[in-house]
């Protein structure tokens, strides 16, 4: 809370001081329109006042009009400073995402981290809100009707002093259970979400596996969960209200009660004092009770702070060296010296790999799902740091290298192609944002997605639908080609780059990234071979390790694990053809 409030008056310090001070105004005004109640009352009802009738008219019309204006300055910069608030938080968790390293993304789940970084910041909003408004205007504006009310009528205020405390021990007890009450609400929250994405992307699983009442029973179930948990926190903050309504009502009939005794004091007081007393104490009813029920309001809003500030302080699973030094230009060769890896610590997905993958020309990863060859690829981008060995460009040490500086020079086309809910033209303009309509149009053409493009109803800006989902795979693809060749970079990983195409695309796709691959680093990933045949080099990995290395035709004579692999896709008639080709 304390490191909350720190940040947020230091950020929004000149915003919160207006609001404050626009407080202090609404809260003198309030304990002023009582004391005028006396006033006012005694102008009515004694003829000795009534020449200041105007007078007092005036001070009343003053004072209502000073506590309105205020009234407006408060909630105007409160709002304004909340927003800002909510906007910074969002702003800071997003950048710490960014800051995060693939596997952060991994291990967690997309909907916590929407509920963090939603509910969060509104939460850390609502928090400040609660304590500004709580003790600046409410706390000030309940002492100015005390004071109100000891200056009136002391003994009178004497059983204010007595009940009042009776109401906040009344509420403690409703603490101990708000804390848990707002982590399982936000829990069926986040298990909303979830059901929600897991609908959006896997419906067509859904409808063929008929899993229609499965999900209608996940959601009915976590609605119902927040559902309970919001009536519980209901309840909890009703009872406040309830108990200050009551103990109003005793302190009325105490006042009447004792002033009709005459025991309140040596003199009678006048019809204007005990109005004026009245009227501050009717007053102090919705301060008080707004501070009797803050502390259930503080706790529930703990819960949603302590979720985003704990996302804030997450050690970042990937951090840039604070010496790393550019990238400076060079032929591309990649070098993996004994490296091992593992993910989240588990077995060895790599273990002890040594190679080297030649500048400016063109290496294909071969073998079964599972081997480590994706691995390699996340090695190299630097999406993960081996766990021994060293992976290295042109010599540097990649966790000695900016990221900007590495990944500027890293091209990247994957298997499961993602697309930004945005036009066309911008998805592939993502990769160079200097780029210019001219040469995207090019870069579409070099990929073969020029004519289903033009086709399109706004051709280049047509929206592509949430990652890509008003297009086909093979469109898909092919716009994410276009995306790798319009980047031009010096080095190019293809992780099964092709594999959403049908044979004739896959061929012209393969000759525009023949002319694509000329002079750079190429990486292929590839489990039709139909795809890596004109390779430089090929490496055969299994078990996280490199079991065979050679150009097309030293592995073919081999007759080693490429050869099995390569027969299970050709025909002998077709062996013998591409051996002659």
């Amino acid at each position: 809370m304390g490191r909350l409030i720190g940040d947020s008056f230091h950020a929004q310090g000149s915003l919160y001081g207006v609001a404050i001070v626009a407080m202090i105004a609404v809260a003198a005004t309030t304990a002023g329109s009582a004391y005028m109640m006396e006033y006012i009352v005694d102008a009515m009802t004694n003829p000795g006042m009534r020449g200041w009738a105007q007078l007092i008219a005036l001070g009343v019309i003053g004072l209502f009009l000073t506590k309105a204006l205020a009234s407006y300055i408060q909630s105007l910069f409160l709002a304004r400073a909340g927003n800002r608030i909510v906007a910074q938080q969002q702003d800071r968790v997003y950048r710490k995402l960014l800051r995060q390293g693939v596997s952060f993304f991994s291990t967690n789940e997309s909907s916590d981290l929407l509920m963090r970084t939603t509910h969060g910041a509104q939460a850390a909003r609502q928090l400040v809100d609660v304590l500004v408004t709580g003790f600046i205007r409410d706390l000030l504006t309940l002492v100015g009707l005390v004071i109100v009310m000891v200056y009136q009528q002391p003994l009178l205020a004497v059983m204010f002093f007595v009940i009042g405390p009776m109401a906040l021990f009344g509420v403690r007890y409703l603490l101990r259970s708000v804390r848990a009450i707002m982590r399982a609400e936000f829990k069926s929250l986040a298990e909303i979400i979830r059901v929600l994405q897991e609908t959006s992307a896997g419906i067509k699983i859904i409808k063929v596996f008929l899993l229609e009442d499965r999900m209608i029973t996940r959601m009915d179930t976590a609605i119902r969960k927040v559902e309970e948990r919001a009536n519980d926190i209901a309840k909890l903050q009703s009872i406040a209200s309830p108990l200050m309504e009551f103990l109003a009502g005793l302190a009325v009939a105490g006042v009447l009660v004792v002033s009709t005794m005459g025991i309140a004091g040596t003199e009678q007081p006048t019809a204007g004092q005990l109005m004026s007393f009245i009227t501050a104490l009717l007053m102090a009813y919705e301060p008080a009770k707004r501070l009797s029920r803050m502390r259930v309001e503080i706790e529930t809003c703990m819960v949603g702070v302590g979720m985003l500030f704990g996302l804030l302080d997450q050690k970042e699973t990937m951090q840039e060296s604070p010496d790393a030094h550019e990238l400076v230009g060079g032929p591309g060769e990649i070098t993996l010296r004994n490296v091992t890896f593992g993910y989240q610590g588990t077995i060895p997905v790599i273990e002890d790999m040594s190679v080297t993958f030649e500048a400016r020309k063109t290496t294909a990863l071969v073998g079964h799902s599972g081997g480590g060859k994706s691995t390699v690829f996340g090695l190299i981008m630097r999406f993960y740091d081996p766990e021994h060995g060293y992976v290295e460009i042109d010599g540097h040490d990649l966790r000695e290298i900016s990221f900007n500086s590495l990944r500027s020079k890293i091209s990247y086309v994957g298997q499961e192609t993602f697309l930004f809910s945005t036009s066309v033209k911008e998805n592939i303009r993502c990769s160079k944002p200097e780029a210019s309509d001219e040469e995207i149009v090019e870069a579409a053409k070099a990929a073969h997605a020029h004519g289903f493009i033009s086709e399109l109803p706004e051709g280049y800006d047509t929206p592509v639908g949430e990652n890509g989902t008003f297009l086909s795979g093979g469109q898909k693809q092919r716009i994410a080609i276009a995306r790798a060749i319009l980047r031009n970079a010096e080095i190019l990983l293809l992780d099964e780059a092709t594999s959403a195409l049908d044979a004739e695309s896959e061929s012209l796709v393969k000759s525009a990234l023949g002319t694509l691959t000329k002079d750079i680093t190429v990486i292929v990933i590839a489990h039709r071979l139909s795809t890596i045949l004109e390779a430089d080099e090929i490496i055969i990995v299994q078990d996280g390790a490199i079991i065979e290395q050679g150009s097309l035709d030293d592995l073919l004579v081999k007759n080693g694990s490429f050869r099995q692999l390569f027969d299970q896709q050709y025909k002998k008639d077709e062996l013998t053809q591409s051996i002659t080709e």
